[in-house]
């Protein structure tokens, strides 16, 4: 497999609001702490797959503004290649998180630049999309551009994962287009038309989901995730870990398998490698400064058997 991935997707400004609970409607509460990061589905995911090493490419957009100069900036830090992410006449994509002391998260995001991400834009960057093992999507972008891309995948040589976050509705023949799906247990209950609400359920749910001949990962927060593919269903039990905050433990579980796959491990090692990513970077603050490198992982993996 070509060793380059590609992630088209989303760039946002993310303001994290340390809180000890949501506020109660009408009532204006005081939080403890702001932070400001480098955030969004897609630059997060491609920040994950760069700091592990493998060369990666983010196609988006971010808007005029200082917040999208910082973003890109923040990008490039850790690594990420975005001389492909173009400069929008609109804002920049914001999210606004609420973290709360069990490490849970509350986001609402802003889509503003992401959604200036078109058709055209995959087509002026098909040299670098032709070049890599890996596609990385989420639902932060136009749906119509990731449907666009979906339909030319298949002839690119390269394997897609659609991270289909946020929920929205996609045709079953699209979906069939892409290799490996990932959704949490609020997505998957979306897609599935049934409720997730634990293990048992999520088994039997996604086993019916794989039915379409592709790989389905439900990731279960800190119990884990569950892969099927190919007629095998697996559970991959998290790491225990001290939680300082979620954000980003998805993120850098797809980022990670996406390099996974770069490196030749099927969909069930992949995941268990993703695992140990998403434990390390639970334990720091924001997504991206917190996500570990290759080096990080190895010593963390080193230690589980001791």
């Amino acid at each position: 497999m070509k060793k380059q991935i590609t992630v088209i997707g989303s760039l946002n400004y993310d303001m994290i609001l340390k809180v000890k609970r949501l506020p109660y409607e009408g009532e204006t509460m005081a939080a403890e702490g702001i932070s400001t990061a480098a955030g969004g589905k897609g630059s997060n995911q491609a920040a994950q797959a760069a700091k592990l090493g493998v060369p990666t490419y983010l196609i988006g957009a971010v808007g005029n503004d200082s917040m999208g100069e910082f973003l890109i900036a923040e990008a490039k830090k850790y690594g990420i290649i975005t001389d492909r992410v173009k400069i929008a006449d609109c804002s920049s994509g914001l999210g606004l998180v609420h973290s709360l002391d069990d490490g849970s998260v509350h986001a609402t995001i802003v889509r503003g630049a992401n959604y200036a991400v078109t058709r055209e834009d995959i087509d002026n960057n098909m040299d670098v999309i032709r070049n890599s093992g890996v596609i990385i999507l989420q639902n932060e972008i136009t749906p119509d551009t990731n449907l666009y891309i979906m339909e030319i995948a298949k002839d690119l040589d390269c394997k897609v994962i659609l991270n289909a976050a946020p929920a929205e509705e996609i045709d079953q023949e699209h979906l069939a287009l892409c290799d490996i799906i990932v959704v949490n247990e609020v997505e998957a209950s979306f897609y599935c038309g049934r409720e997730i609400k634990d293990l048992s359920s999520a088994m039997d749910a996604i086993t019916i989901s794989s039915e379409l001949g592709n790989t389905w990962v439900f990731t279960l927060g800190s119990q884990g995730s569950v892969i099927a593919s190919n007629g095998r269903c697996e559970f991959v039990p998290s790491h225990h870990v001290k939680a300082i905050e979620t954000t980003g433990a998805g993120d850098s579980y797809i980022g990670a398998l996406g390099y996974a796959l770069t490196e030749g491990m099927d969909v069930f090692e992949g995941g268990k490698f993703a695992t140990c990513c998403s434990a390390i970077t639970v334990c720091g603050i924001g997504a991206q400064q917190s996500m570990p490198t290759l080096e990080q992982v190895e010593e963390f993996r080193s230690n589980l058997f001791k």
